[in-house]
């Protein structure tokens, strides 16, 4: 769902931007008041998984597309909502600087499509509410059945809201090419499909999290059920995700499948593996040009020290290891600097 530049005009680029520049700094502002060591590591290795998590994109069957998980609602289950708004922001100024992955002028609609509704809404609405009630009962069996609907539920309903803004952002910037009806009328579906997907891998690893770690998934140790015993050690579960991202970064992204995403299948099509043109946009020229436009596209030129997960002018896989093993590391080292920078912020404040 990363839109390119050219499906914005400024002022729509500009105005998503503010939005999602507001969120943050509500999201900084309640961080500097959190106090849980734990989050530490938590979020540093939560947006690694997320970072190698969105390099696998899992075909759906019988449409020629490809969807890959936005991450959103699992980081707001580990996090909360503001680290986890702000871990997806990471995630996704990293894809766009240093992978052009994701319009430099898009960053701003992208955090908004990816993080803000799995983050906000996934959490307020749909985790806390259900995780919080009486669904299936008052045990440890019934309080994981209240994980999976929530995290399958949460994926669903935050990626349509993700795919209708999608849809709203381009007609608002007058792209005549892209119907509204038509656009919406692609978009949704799949990604209700890539929602399901998303919504089952996000239950597995919180499940995982649940029986290893119970008190790292928020909420969960204020519901009241009992016999919530602990696995594994904090170090032994932190450390399992930590490989879990390596290896999907470093080597199942070598498996990706090739179809278009989401959003590209509704856009371009794949008409090279015998499915509909969809849209039909020319992939080499399509949307609006802008100054703008052009000024990020240069910004990204010189940043992409991988662009498109790939090593520059080379068609060797071992690119995408590399990309999938550096861009983690970078996601979780800088979620990790946010983390101290809220911490020492916090002291600071103490002191005066």
């Amino acid at each position: 769902m990363h839109m390119a530049d050219a499906l914005l005009a400024p002022a729509v680029a500009a105005t998503m931007y503010v939005a999602s520049g507001a969120a943050a700094g509500v999201s900084i502002s309640k961080l500097r008041k959190d106090d849980e060591p734990a989050k530490l590591p938590t979020m540093a290795v939560a947006a690694a998984v997320v970072f190698a998590g969105q390099m696998i994109n899992y075909t759906i069957p019988g449409t020629g597309s490809s969807g890959h998980m936005c991450g959103g609602m699992m980081l707001s289950a580990l996090l909360g909502p503001y680290a986890g708004f702000l871990s997806m922001i990471v995630v996704l100024a990293i894809q766009c600087l240093f992978f052009a992955d994701g319009g430099l002028m898009a960053l701003g609609a992208n955090c908004w499509n990816m993080a803000f509704y799995g983050c906000f809404v996934g959490y307020f609405l749909i985790w806390k509410p259900i995780i919080q009630s009486k669904w299936f009962g008052a045990d440890k069996s019934a309080l994981r059945k209240r994980i999976i609907v929530s995290s399958i539920l949460g994926c669903v309903i935050t990626l349509q809201l993700g795919a209708f803004s999608v849809v709203l952002e381009t007609s608002l910037s007058g792209i005549t090419e892209l119907p509204f009806g038509a656009f919406l009328g692609l978009m949704q579906p799949i990604h209700l499909a890539i929602g399901l997907i998303e919504g089952l891998i996000t239950a597995a690893v919180l499940c995982f999290v649940f029986d290893s770690r119970p008190e790292l998934l928020r909420d969960v140790d204020e519901v009241g059920v009992s016999g919530l015993t602990a696995k594994r050690s904090l170090k032994g579960t932190i450390g399992i995700l930590a490989i879990v991202a390596l290896v999907v970064g470093g080597g199942l992204s070598l498996f990706a499948s090739g179809n278009p995403d989401g959003l590209e299948w509704a856009l371009f099509g794949n008409t090279d593996g015998g499915y509909s043109s969809n849209m039909g946009l020319d992939e080499e020229n399509f949307g609006v040009s802008s100054q703008a436009a052009e000024k990020a596209e240069s910004i990204q030129e010189k940043t992409s020290i991988l662009p498109d997960y790939a090593f520059p002018d080379s068609e060797s896989a071992a690119g995408t290891t590399v990309s999938g093993i550096v861009g983690s590391a970078m996601v979780a080292g800088v979620a990790l600097l946010i983390c101290l920078a809220g911490g020492f912020f916090r002291k600071k404040k103490k002191q005066s």
